[in-house]
């Protein structure tokens, strides 16, 4: 029997003989159950579609709350913010406190947001409340840091390959739900709906998800935030997965914030479902790179990751097409997709590796490029379209993906020679 206690400073302590928590595998090996983890999977799903239900609504949100067509677009760029400021102020807690409350804690919250954007009337109460649901879609890192760190270290890649292949179903999912259900109930319905679900998600993983033991750092968070840039100066694998991180989202977003310009317009001129629909495409690639998870950990991370760069540098000749041919697009957005999610698996899976006891913090640090390439990756695509065509917007995305293969190519050389050095 496992005794918890709280000290006068409020840390847990325990002691006693730990029991065997329902969601951690019976082999005495602390693997997560395939049950928890297909759990863990669809939270992060859920808490990530959060940031993106917005971008379909916007016309019906200026509308609803008498605002300008061209301030609406704000609602989306405080939500990005919030998301933003989360991976850096919120998700390296997950180092010094307790995981499964703090995560319990960010769906409460979220569901909280969330309801005060359906029920919003004001302006300014519709951008706070998408703030701080943008703070705690985070949650979504917290949970695979917490996946990661119960995973044995021959299943970590597998755990987060499954874990965050709901991140990436979530972000290509959202968009289309969330138009489907605002033409059925209306944009605030959107917000309710998920508000519920926040909740429904937060009493399963009170029931379900094993205890936590607490973290043995006792550092301050002032001294925590610090560290984030100790980690990245002092951890050659963050600084290179980091880049990495930057260039592939970056592309990711070149694609998927212009691909609705050319689809839109003349001769195709397909309509907003109809532009959702290649999500579907999306989900294919996205599920198929969960294998990259199994590979990672067989050690063939580095082989992993030059080739899924290969195939993001080739993706764009196919997706280029696009205003010629959908068969030949939707071939493109499968293989961007598993090239983009195999990376990412990798990566995390590799960063998680070099510093267990600092996976939180690490993951916020790898997040933070994550933003950034996405971030500069849209800007740069609407500009790219609006002087010189899709043409130019698919030379942009595999320009970017090129030059993270480059980087991959140097980085893993540099490695080898170091490690064939004699010591």
């Amino acid at each position: 029997m496992t005794v918890e206690t709280e000290s006068p400073t409020g840390r847990l302590h325990r002691s006693g003989t730990p029991q065997t928590p329902s969601g951690i595998s019976q082999a005495g090996d602390g693997g997560l159950s395939s049950s928890l983890s297909l759990l863990l999977s669809v939270t992060c799903a859920l808490a990530v579609a959060n940031v993106y239900f917005a971008q379909p609504l916007l016309d019906s949100m200026a509308e609803g709350l008498g605002v300008a067509s061209g301030m609406i677009g704000v609602v989306v760029t405080a939500t990005q913010a919030g998301y933003a400021l989360g991976l850096l102020l919120i998700v390296p807690l997950g180092d010094i406190v307790n995981r499964k409350r703090m995560i319990l804690s960010q769906l409460l919250l979220a569901a909280i947001a969330l309801a005060a954007v359906g029920a919003a009337q004001a302006w300014l109460v519709l951008l706070g409340a998408m703030i701080v649901v943008g703070l705690t879609a985070v949650v979504a890192q917290v949970v695979v840091a917490f996946a990661a760190s119960h995973a044995t270290p021959s299943q970590r890649g597998q755990t987060i390959g499954t874990v965050t292949s709901g991140i990436v179903l979530g972000i290509l999912l959202a968009r289309f739900t969330s138009g489907l259900i605002a033409d059925l109930a209306g944009w605030r319905a959107v917000y309710f709906m998920s508000s519920g679900l926040m909740l429904v998600l937060a009493a399963m993983l009170w029931k379900i998800v094993p205890h936590t033991a607490p973290s043995p750092l006792r550092d301050s968070y002032l001294v925590l935030i610090r560290s984030l840039f100790k980690l990245l100066i002092s951890e050659p694998v963050l600084q290179v997965r980091g880049m990495l991180a930057m260039l592939i989202f970056a592309a990711f977003s070149v694609l998927w914030t212009a691909m609705v310009l050319p689809l839109s317009a003349p001769p195709l001129s397909l309509s907003h479902s109809a532009i959702g629909l290649f999500g579907l495409a999306g989900l294919a690639g996205a599920l198929a790179a969960r294998s990259a998870g199994r590979w990672a950990d067989q050690g063939l991370g580095q082989r992993v990751t030059g080739l899924a760069l290969g195939l993001l540098t080739l993706s764009w000749l196919p997706i280029s097409f696009a205003q010629t041919s959908l068969v030949t697009l939707v071939c493109g957005v499968i293989l961007l997709d598993f090239a983009v999610q195999a990376v990412h698996v990798t990566s995390q899976s590799m960063i998680f590796a070099a510093r267990p006891e600092a996976q939180s913090r690490m993951v916020g640090v790898y997040m933070c490029f994550y933003s950034i390439g996405s971030a500069l990756g849209a800007v740069a695509a609407t500009q790219a379209y609006a002087r010189w065509g899709w043409l130019a917007v698919s030379l942009l995305g595999a320009s970017i993906s090129a030059a993270a293969l480059v980087l991959w190519f140097f980085s893993a050389r540099a490695c080898h020679n170091h490690q064939a050095r004699p010591r």
